[in-house]
């Protein structure tokens, strides 16, 4: 692997400089950025969702556009739209605001699933199509969605096939005593956001892209992966378990993790820590477990704990 990978602690420190004891938060963002994913951020207002996501962006030196899902934003104003040039006398596209590298979809829960559905293309095929034309987003591209878990009054909530294309779901969570006051203290004068500058480039992501999908798996940790994938579809407290898109979600978080913690191999560990992350979201669990109090973390702790941890031997 190259040096280029040593980039990745700059990230993390130079984000830190604006987030505030989130380290694990921002690698969560990287390893969806370095496995070709998107990230689902869960969580209440005024933790610093969209702070974070400008500060990720701007630490790779990537573009960023910010779209706020309103009940009246339409598919055109996300994907944009045809328009006619009299002066031409043609029709010419004038690109929307997913046409960028870090796209943040502020509160989807907000907009009606037909514009929820106009980021699916996107997010699965790094591409849109409009008016019967196709046009290629550029990369890296990467989707961090946000929404409330609490307020639920006129929300749409995202149906299935639009989690199930979120590698990882993640929650921030309130910072504690002394992160607080370290909050208070870094923004009493100015927002660091405005002097924070890039210390790794879109060329540094697509290398460290290309690197991460070298990173060896052993086929022990495959049917690791596999076997608890599965277990999630005839589990009887789970109505609906994960789909084969999970198992490779997975994989590649996996690897992704393994690279950022500097290893070119990944271990059952690797695994484990990712399992709710990208696991969790697309789970039903059955009503009557809800009932008796079980969730979608408790009912994965079973079932990682039923599959026999493998034991792999890495050669020197």
């Amino acid at each position: 692997m190259s040096a280029i990978k040593n980039k990745l602690p700059e990230v993390v420190s130079n984000v830190s400089k604006v987030i505030i004891g989130k380290k694990d938060v921002t690698e969560k963002i990287l390893i969806a950025l370095l496995s070709n994913g998107h990230v689902l951020i869960e969580d209440v207002p005024g933790v610093g969702k969209t702070t974070l996501v400008n500060a990720v962006a701007k630490s790779i030196g990537c573009s960023f556009k910010r779209i706020q899902f309103t009940p009246d934003l339409v598919p055109s104003d996300i994907t944009g739209l045809t328009v006619y040039n009299m002066k031409k006398g043609e029709f010419e596209y004038k690109e929307g605001p997913i046409v960028s590298n870090i796209i943040l979809a502020d509160e989807i829960n907000r907009s009606s699933p037909k514009t929820q559905s106009s980021l699916l293309e996107a997010m699965q095929e790094r591409q849109i199509t409009v008016d019967g034309s196709t046009y290629m987003l550029p990369k890296p591209f990467m989707v961090l969605a946000t929404q409330n878990p609490i307020e639920y009054e006129g929300t749409f909530p995202l149906p299935e096939a639009q989690l199930d294309r979120f590698t990882l779901r993640i929650s921030m969570g309130y910072p504690n005593f002394s992160e607080e006051k370290k909050i208070l203290m870094t923004y009493k004068e100015e927002d660091p956001l405005s002097k924070l500058q890039a210390v790794a480039s879109e060329e540094d992501i697509a290398v460290m892209q290309q690197e991460v999908e070298k990173v060896f798996v052993d086929d022990s940790i495959q049917d690791y992966i596999i076997q608890i994938v599965q277990l999630t579809r005839n589990h009887s407290d789970i109505y609906l378990g994960c789909s084969p898109r999970a198992s490779l979600a997975l994989f590649n978080a996996s690897r992704a993790l393994a690279y950022i913690r500097g290893r070119e191999y990944v271990i059952p560990d690797d695994v484990k820590e990712l399992v709710y992350a990208t696991l969790a979201h697309r789970l039903i669990i059955k009503s009557e477990a809800r009932i008796q109090g079980k969730e979608e973390n408790s009912v994965l702790t079973e079932i990682v704990k039923s599959v026999r941890v493998p034991v792999v031997k890495i050669n020197a």
